[in-house]
């Protein structure tokens, strides 16, 4: 009896065909290499793609090797791509779909996971507006109580130096009034008595004080005007000559003398016109 050999090839076990979308991912060149090669037949150098894109140069070269670590998270990495891709003449939304589908699918597949963050404005229970309206209320009522102890205070002082003050004089009405505030006239004015005494024995010497107003003429002992003019309430003038003045007043009794230091009081009555004339010595009206 024939025993039949085994072939000697055995057979293979069947492999899995990949599907044409695997086949196809697995033959397209990377994202670096497809930004790499636009960017060589565009022309352009790294430099001055990372001048148009404002990316440093060196995220451009690992953005070129396919290094997104350096670009500092998806979000960074994706614009990246993009300004990269638009300089250089690429398709920038199929490279970025193209990494969405290699690192986690893109940020709307994610939205649902922080909806609630931006959903609108958070609201902090228990928290609202400043009430101005009673801010102001109670600003008011410290204003109020502040005067009313003022007041209160004052009073209080008030009455305290009061009782504390020295007793008035006895007696009634305004008497003890005037009694404790006193009124000090100011004392019209005098010539000192040294200045009086102090005038030359050998000239005559006459000091004119106004306690009005009048028309005066002072002339010397040789005729010489001296003065001719109006002298007013407080107003003096000084008159000195070897041998005589001679005076003529437009109102006597607005005019106080003192000829050679002895004081002659006022020369004549209101209104009335004075002539005299002194000589050295005891004065004496011409």
């Amino acid at each position: 009896m024939t025993i039949g050999k085994s072939s000697d090839r055995e057979t293979a076990p069947s492999s899995v065909e990949p599907t044409d979308d695997a086949a196809q991912a697995a033959d397209a060149p990377s994202i670096g290499r497809v930004l790499s090669a636009a960017r060589i037949e565009a022309g352009l150098t790294v430099d001055q793609v990372s001048t148009a894109t404002r990316v440093r140069v060196p995220i451009v070269h690992a953005i070129e090797e396919d290094d997104f670590g350096r670009c500092g998270g998806d979000f960074y990495a994706r614009g990246h791509i993009r300004a990269i891709a638009h300089a250089v003449g690429a398709d920038g939304e199929e490279l970025v779909a193209r990494y969405d589908a290699a690192h986690g699918g893109s940020p709307a597949s994610r939205r649902p996971a922080t909806q609630l963050i931006d959903s609108g404005p958070i609201k902090v229970p228990g928290r609202s507006r400043p009430n101005w309206a009673a801010a102001m209320v109670a600003a008011i009522v410290a204003v109020v109580a502040l005067i009313g102890f003022n007041l209160v205070s004052g009073k209080s002082g008030h009455t305290g130096t009061g009782t504390a003050s020295a007793p008035l004089p006895s007696g009634s009405g305004t008497g003890s009034v005037a009694a404790a505030t006193p009124t000090v006239q100011p004392p019209a004015p005098v010539p000192s008595a040294a200045a009086i005494a102090a005038v030359p024995a050998d000239k005559v010497t006459v000091k004119l004080v106004a306690e009005g107003t009048s028309w005066v003429s002072a002339t010397d002992g040789s005729g010489k005007s001296l003065f001719q003019n109006n002298i007013s309430d407080g107003q003096d003038q000084t008159f000195t000559d070897p041998k005589q003045i001679k005076l003529v007043l437009g109102n006597g009794g607005a005019v106080h003398a003192y000829v050679n230091g002895k004081d002659l009081g006022v020369l004549g009555k209101d209104g009335q016109v004075v002539h005299v004339t002194y000589t050295p010595g005891d004065p004496q009206a011409g």
